[in-house]
């Protein structure tokens, strides 16, 4: 169980911070660019869950519940990168995100597309309010697999790959669900190549 009782520690007025492992690092380090974007992912997820909670219907309610599980999963991805896997660590030793966590992503991606139309072009970031934070929330969470796709190549042993993965399949199941938060991709808005220019 966490305990926070005091907030500040003034330990990283140095320019690092402490990891999981008893460690430090800077505060630049790519692992703590990592976890610190799964963390600005989460927040996003914050203000998804907000917005979907002005909708009382069903749909608006079963999402928020998903995407507050999510928040706790993403909390489970930061601990994992916080903590490199040491020599010998025995399986169940850490909290590690797990492939389970990640199948239940890929669940509810088919469940949300099964009722969407296919798509003629690229959709652009909008639509209802909700749709629009998801989109948000899906770009913060392809950063959040960037940098950690960049942490794994540096670090690979002590980096569990599921966390890419996870972060992966959540940034598509992000993409689904701002369709189906745009009446099921009814009030989409469609790219129009070149359509910008002007007449």
């Amino acid at each position: 169980m966490v305990r926070l009782s005091k907030i500040y520690t003034k330990t990283g007025d140095d320019g690092t911070t402490g990891l999981g492992d008893g460690s430090r690092a800077e505060k630049t380090d790519p692992r703590v660019e990592a976890y610190g974007t799964v963390d600005e992912a989460n927040a996003a997820l914050g203000v998804c869950i907000v917005e979907a909670k002005r909708d009382p219907s069903h749909r608006s309610v079963e999402l928020a519940r998903l995407l507050t599980t999510i928040q706790n999963d993403l909390f489970d991805v930061g601990a994992d990168l916080c903590c490199p896997i040491g020599v010998g660590e025995k399986p169940g030793g850490r909290l590690r995100i797990t492939a389970a966590q990640t199948e239940r992503l890929e669940r509810a991606i088919d469940d949300h597309n099964v009722r969407l139309k296919p798509l003629d072009s690229f959709v652009l970031p909008g639509g209802t309010p909700f749709a629009a934070s998801l989109h948000v929330a899906r770009t913060v969470s392809r950063r959040a697999e960037r940098a950690t796709v960049a942490l794994y190549r540096l670090h690979p042993k002590p980096t569990n790959p599921e966390t890419v993965k996870y972060l992966n399949r959540l940034s598509d199941l992000l993409f689904v669900l701002g369709r189906v938060a745009n009446d099921d991709g009814q009030s989409d808005v469609k790219w129009v190549p070149g359509g910008g220019r002007g007449s």
